[in-house]
């Protein structure tokens, strides 16, 4: 046996025992490039990775063609810990149960999820009966909610596409703060207005940011312009 195949088994028993709790951010990553570069000592790839974007998280986030660039990274290993945030989206999405939201706050714990590891600001709409049962959670667009790519009309055709009874828009500011621009709350009117007019309420429109949210419903936001 090897040093770094003994190694190796030391660390994955390690994980087996008691998960992440008692890992350091290098030895994360060490472990998961175990998996993509089979005979080379992933750990001081690991620190060259934490050293060159910051973090663990950092890591995760930076473009696949950065990831490759570090020594002894390639096409392959940077892929997989691309897949690492895409994976524990679709964990938390995965939900056969039928979903019941009553709140703003259930609505914004139901949709934060589907943020996590995302770079670029993502539009989804929330459509649920009138008993709340979520029907769908569609992504809209990718940008901001004013841009060109994100069309108030396409929104409502997906609410009457699903024959919602209430919706709920949802955008992120990555690696920004969660208070929503002029220009948003601009666009929420204007979709506020379509929506009535159609008989199917925006309940709300809900900006993230990492694990915080802004409710413009819940700060009265929409008001103070009107």
């Amino acid at each position: 046996m090897g040093v770094h195949e003994g190694h190796r088994k030391r660390m994955l028993s390690k994980f087996l025992e008691a998960g992440t709790d008692n890992m350091h951010p290098h030895e994360v990553l060490e472990m998961l490039l175990f998996y993509a570069i089979p005979r080379r000592d992933t750990n001081e790839i690991a620190h060259e990775l934490i050293s060159t974007f910051g973090s663990l998280r950092a890591v995760f986030d930076a473009p696949a063609s950065e990831i490759a660039k570090v020594h002894g990274m390639g096409e392959y290993s940077a892929t997989l810990l691309k897949m690492v945030p895409e994976l524990v989206r679709y964990y938390f999405m995965e939900d056969e149960n039928p979903v019941i939201l009553s709140s703003i706050e259930e609505m914004a714990e139901y949709l934060m999820p589907r943020f996590i590891g995302r770079t670029r600001e993502t539009v989804f709409l929330l459509c649920m009966d009138n008993k709340g049962k979520v029907i769908a959670c569609v992504k809209v667009g990718e940008g901001s909610v004013n841009s060109t790519s994100v069309s108030i009309r396409h929104i409502v055709e997906i609410a009457v596409k699903f024959n919602a009874s209430s919706v709920v828009l949802a955008h992120n500011h990555p690696g920004g703060v969660a208070l929503p621009s002029r220009e948003d709350i601009e666009t929420t009117r204007n979709l506020l207005d379509l929506c009535r007019s159609i008989n199917i309420p925006l309940i709300d429109h809900i900006v993230f940011s990492d694990n915080d949210y802004v409710s413009l419903y819940q700060t009265n936001i929409l008001n103070r312009y009107c």
